[in-house]
């Protein structure tokens, strides 16, 4: 596919993270200062984010001390952008230019939106590192996008994918790593695939949210994938992790999960399906507590796969997902091109921001 005549920026997004010690604090008030997160009036809002913030900095300093004081997930995310970059431009040299876009912490998104102003692309495409969508990420950095490009006036077209659940390149990747982790165990070991995503408060889903939903739909893609080419495929489940607060969270959760193979002697090949990026909640939670947990509990062999990082099938498909933006504009849609107006999600998920009614939920 060739792009369209004129210059196209694409923005690729992701939550964030403190760089050093100092950006924790910080960090944290801006996560739970947004509503999105925290749903509650916004000058309570700002006093709980700060309270929060404060309580959680100590904890959340001692947690990026283990992967040497902040999150690499800035760097992972410029290495996609730079692999996206030059698969992009390939073939049409100079017709792309792939910006970099944080939600909580630096580059934030108005310092991002402001280089692409200056640089005066022809369109720009928003591309969440997101391949499931939520409210509390996707729908987030859409909010203030927006409302950010209204203070400023943007007058460049925009359009944006809203999520990827089953996009080829990111299924096959992922079940690339799959293969890759379930050879690590030893033959004839009864082994279990635990695909483990960040949770959510299970009122959000309630409230239509399709994110569980998009979950268990790339779970199931990756397991078709890895069937192609194996006689039988292991046991498997979704399941949940990052659970804080009071609230009840969707489930199972990947620690009770963790402890349930040990009891039944299962091997345990943990996937982070909804994260492309190695961070905090893969580098700490599943490599040092999930592996520990894993341990006491008798887990014979505890193996976690890579997130997808700049595999060449997960970068060709983000490039496939642009060039389509380019060829065929959605003001917001989904990446898969089979579905009219951009739309995956049934109509019992209402949170959806894609371009139809209906879908094949």
């Amino acid at each position: 596919m060739t792009a369209a005549p004129g210059k196209t920026a694409v923005v690729l997004y992701n939550l964030g993270g403190p760089l050093k010690p100092a950006d924790v604090r910080p960090f944290l008030f801006n996560l739970f200062n947004d509503p999105m997160i925290m749903d509650v009036p916004g000058p309570l809002r700002w006093m709980l984010a700060q309270l929060i913030s404060r309580r959680r900095a100590r904890i959340a300093r001692a947690i990026y001390g283990n992967i040497g004081g902040g999150s690499p997930l800035l760097k992972n995310t410029l290495d996609q952008a730079g692999a996206l970059d030059a698969v992009l431009n390939a073939d049409t040299p100079g017709a792309f230019s792939c910006h970099v876009a944080m939600r909580y912490w630096h580059p934030f998104w108005h310092e991002t939106m402001d280089a692409v102003i200056a640089e005066r692309p022809d369109r720009i495409v928003l591309l969440p590192l997101y391949p499931q969508f939520s409210t509390t990420t996707v729908g987030s950095m859409m909010r203030v996008w927006e409302e950010t490009a209204q203070e400023k006036g943007l007058d460049i077209p925009v359009t944006a994918l809203c999520c990827y659940p089953t996009e080829s390149g990111f299924v096959d990747a992922v079940a690339e790593t799959v293969a890759d982790g379930l050879a690590q165990v030893p033959e004839g070991a009864q082994v279990r695939v635990l695909f483990s995503a960040h949770g959510l408060p299970k009122k959000v889903v309630d409230g239509g949210d399709p994110y569980q939903w998009q979950v268990e739909r790339t779970a199931t893609a990756v397991m078709d994938a890895l069937g192609r080419d194996r006689e039988a495929v292991p046991d498997w489940l979704c399941c949940y992790q990052s659970r804080v607060g009071p609230l009840e969270w969707i489930g199972p959760s990947t620690d009770e999960e963790v402890r349930r193979a040990g009891e039944e002697g299962a091997s345990l090949v943990v996937v982070p399906i909804a994260f492309v990026s190695e961070h905090s909640e893969t580098l700490v939670e599943l490599d040092i507590e999930y592996r520990h947990i894993a341990g006491t509990a008798g887990v014979p062999h505890f193996v976690r796969a890579p997130t997808v990082g700049t595999m060449p099938a997960f970068i060709e498909g983000l490039a496939r997902l642009v060039r389509g933006q380019v060829a065929n504009p959605c003001p917001i849609c989904s990446g898969d091109p089979g579905m009219p107006g951009g739309r995956i999600c049934g109509a019992q998920w209402p949170m959806c921001p894609a371009g139809r009614d209906g879908g094949d939920g």
